[in-house]
């Protein structure tokens, strides 16, 4: 038995199975963690969908921003035209089961394997966040994403790039949305935390006063593996830390998709050709 975590796919149907056949991957015994943004971009978001939620119990997800603007395509929030990879998925005849089993996915997950504390979030984690107050916020948005009535007001609330500071008292939607750009938006921060939402490139182009949001020393001290994707301009490297693992490389821009085994951390990838 092992567990897999597997960087960005963005509707990258192809390669995603062909890493798996490359590391035997068997559905029976093992088991595949996704960092988020399953969606968008790539040309088999529908497929990709059908075959995560197939492998039922041995799968586990957190949501990406490209997942959270999936489910506002689908309720009228934006534009589907504007979305032309993701029509596949809105048109659909299972279109209504696969985005109620997509919005079931927290923010963030936390798992012990093989005697290491694991923590799983699409972006990154803020430096002054705990891993417990990271679960317990992403706990809040899970509860308003998957009610009934919240979850609509709540895709329409989640765009923006205010408030870019955490306080405590932060209350309503303004406060789930800084958690929301937290973990599935951020790259480069502050070491209070303060977001900055708008460079998408290397560590090197970091802006004046923000730095990776995993330079900053942690106060777990390093206690908690976190797996995250989302910022494919790393190509996986966060600077030779031994517990910040980067997994997005770029698959969709015609890099490679790769997947950890969380037992051994050993790495393994595939080309991707399908580039945008």
């Amino acid at each position: 038995m092992a567990t897999y975590a597997v960087g960005d796919i963005q509707g990258c149907y192809e390669p995603l199975r062909r890493l798996l056949d490359q590391v035997n991957f068997d559905p029976s015994v093992d088991r595949l963690w996704a960092v988020g943004d399953l969606v968008n971009r790539g040309p088999d978001s529908l497929k990709v969908l059908r075959f995560l939620k197939s492998l039922g119990p041995q799968f586990t997800a957190v949501l990406g921003n490209h997942d959270l603007h999936l489910l506002a395509l689908y309720r009228g929030i934006k534009n589907p035209a504007k979305a032309p990879t993701l029509r596949q998925v809105l048109e659909a005849q299972d279109c209504d089961e696969l985005l109620d089993w997509l919005k079931s996915w927290p923010l963030a997950y936390a798992e012990t394997i093989n005697g290491r504390a694991y923590l799983m979030v699409h972006a990154g984690v803020p430096p002054n966040w705990s891993i417990e107050q990271t679960l317990q916020r992403s706990e809040e948005v899970e509860h308003v994403l998957q009610g009934k009535k919240s979850s609509g007001q709540f895709l329409t609330e989640m765009y923006g790039d205010l408030p870019s500071r955490w306080h405590d008292n932060l209350d309503g939607y303004a406060r789930l949305r800084f958690i929301t750009n937290s973990l599935t938006r951020m790259r480069f921060c502050k070491a209070d935390g303060e977001l900055e939402l708008t460079t998408k490139t290397g560590v090197e182009t970091a802006p004046s006063g923000y730095h990776p949001w995993f330079s900053y020393p942690r106060n777990d001290h390093g206690k908690t593996q976190i797996v995250f994707g989302h910022w494919a301009s790393l190509d996986g490297d966060t600077g030779g830390s031994a517990t910040i693992h980067g997994l997005d490389t770029g698959c969709v821009w015609g890099k490679q998709l790769t997947m950890m085994r969380l037992e051994d951390q050993q790495r393994f990838s595939t080309a991707c050709f399908n580039k945008l």
